[in-house]
């Protein structure tokens, strides 16, 4: 089977699925890349010296099997354990998250705070409809209280999707926040019950050089076992050979015929190029449909006083368009060269072609540095200097369209194209934590090695794996992942 399996991808879904292959089963792979670097949104930019990441990577996992693969990549004294520190910046003041009463009480206020209990007892007794509990507005509403959901959800939400948060489907919430309501935020913050929930962990892993380390290690390693990987190497045409074998012509004039594609580029894109079986009309506009939400980052340098404790910082208030900010230094000091300095990251959520997406580099930089001086943080005569780095399709949309279409894209491939293996965030069109893409890969990969039937589709669907206090061992075979 040597040479037999094409991967299109270099994140962590693709170099995972290589790597397994490559180790486990003695299988070399063609790894093809479409940028001139590997960890896609896992990647750590490196500029001027400064490292950071893209969207913030804890490096935390309830399966044992991904961990393992985290420490058999890279050696022990290249993780760093570092706290988890998060607050939400809201009103010219910081909330701590997860939920500490008093903190709440404080920035609340009595009387906005008993009214926020008075409305979370009154969902209690007049719940939203199931139907309105399929959207993000009706399940957070429902576990919070409508008036949490407005103060804390709401604004910031519809910053990341860019649409209203009514027409988001409550499947992403279910990923995001997992099963937390209020009742469990409270006791858990009075450590009645402590809830192990992925959202509210109090420390985590981390690269000393950002998660891209592990992604450049684990490259490494796949060539040292006889792969290859071809960066600006974007996949253009995919057809199926009267042989069976799936063809692939790539950006860069490569074309390969192999028994297996493992595909971690964006499913609806995938569709679009494939030549041979001709899609459908109505499986291209399915692929037409499924949408992304695209993402930069400006990466200021400031002067190391004007940092903070937390990992990052989510940005509630509707008067400026940041999301979140992260300061570089409070993941990894290593990140940082000068000692003086830190690097503070300021997220923003976009369209790709909108008008921030759009704008040159120094009126961003500009556009940022304005914006952070604005809701007090950092004054524009200290920032030192900046940097953008754009990701398109970085979060697939969960819209009303999406369930329908995908399920459509995913029976036709199946069907008619069942060696083109779909995994990652992007390649399955699901909002995978990094764990869930490296799982997803590992179960495909031992699909394609020892002919399993293992539903990568299942992982990251059951609610009892989030809540669950127990590490999920093996490679998929336990229930969390219907195998």
């Amino acid at each position: 089977m040597q040479k037999e399996v094409t991967i299109v991808g270099a994140g962590p879904g693709g170099l995972t699925c290589a790597y397994w292959l490559g180790t486990r089963f003695g299988i070399s792979t063609r790894v093809h890349e479409s940028s001139a670097v590997v960890g896609g949104i896992s990647q750590t930019v490196l500029r001027d010296g400064y490292r950071f990441d893209i969207g913030g990577h804890r490096f935390f996992t309830k399966v044992e099997t991904v961990e393992n693969l985290w420490h058999e990549i890279l050696d022990e004294d290249d993780f760093l354990l570092r706290p988890r520190l998060s607050r939400i910046y809201y009103k010219n003041r910081y909330f701590d998250y997860p939920l500490k009463p008093l903190n709440a009480l404080l920035n609340l206020g009595i009387f906005e705070s008993i009214a926020c209990v008075l409305s979370y007892l009154f969902v209690k007794i007049n719940r939203p409809s199931k139907s309105d509990q399929n959207t993000f507005e009706g399940w957070v509403a429902a576990r919070f209280g409508w008036r949490l959901y407005r103060t804390f959800f709401k604004t910031y939400t519809e910053k990341v999707w860019g649409i209203p948060a009514r027409n988001i489907q409550a499947d992403w919430a279910a990923q995001r926040i997992k099963n937390l309501n209020l009742l469990k935020a409270i006791l858990n913050a009075f450590s009645f019950k402590k809830t192990n929930v992925t959202s509210l962990i109090e420390e985590f892993q981390y690269p000393k050089f950002g998660p891209g380390q592990m992604w450049e290690k684990c490259a490494s390693k796949i060539k040292e076992l006889g792969s290859t990987i071809s960066f600006n190497s974007q996949a253009i045409e995919i057809s199926r050979e009267s042989s069976g074998g799936i063809s692939v012509l790539f950006s860069d004039g490569q074309r390969h015929t192999s028994k297996f594609v493992v595909s971690t580029m964006p499913i609806n894109n995938l569709i679009q190029i494939i030549s041979e079986p001709v899609p459908p009309k109505a499986i291209l506009d399915a692929a037409k449909r499924l949408k992304h939400r695209d993402f930069l980052t400006v990466a200021l340098v400031v002067p190391r006083h004007f940092g903070f404790p937390d990992n990052w910082i989510y940005v509630h208030s509707p008067d400026v368009k940041l999301g979140r900010i992260q300061n570089f230094l409070s993941w990894s000091p290593y990140m940082i060269p000068n000692e003086n300095m830190t690097c503070l990251g300021l997220e923003y959520f976009v369209n790709e072609g909108d008008e921030l997406w759009a704008m040159p580099d120094q009126d961003l930089i500009e556009f940022a540095s304005n914006e952070l001086s604005k809701i007090g943080i950092v004054p524009v005569k200290e920032i030192v200097k900046g940097f953008v780095v754009r990701v398109p399709k970085a979060y697939p949309v969960y819209d009303a369209e999406y369930t329908e279409s995908l399920n459509l894209v995913k029976e036709w491939l199946s069907k008619e194209l069942p060696n083109i293996l779909p995994v990652g965030r992007n390649g399955m069109h699901r909002y995978n934590n990094q764990d869930h893409s490296m799982m997803t890969a590992i179960l495909t990969a031992e699909n394609i090695a020892t002919a399993s039937s293992h539903d990568i589709w299942s992982v990251n669907v059951d609610e009892e794996y989030h809540e669950s206090g127990d590490k999920v061992s093996g490679t998929g075979r336990s229930a969390p992942f219907h195998a």
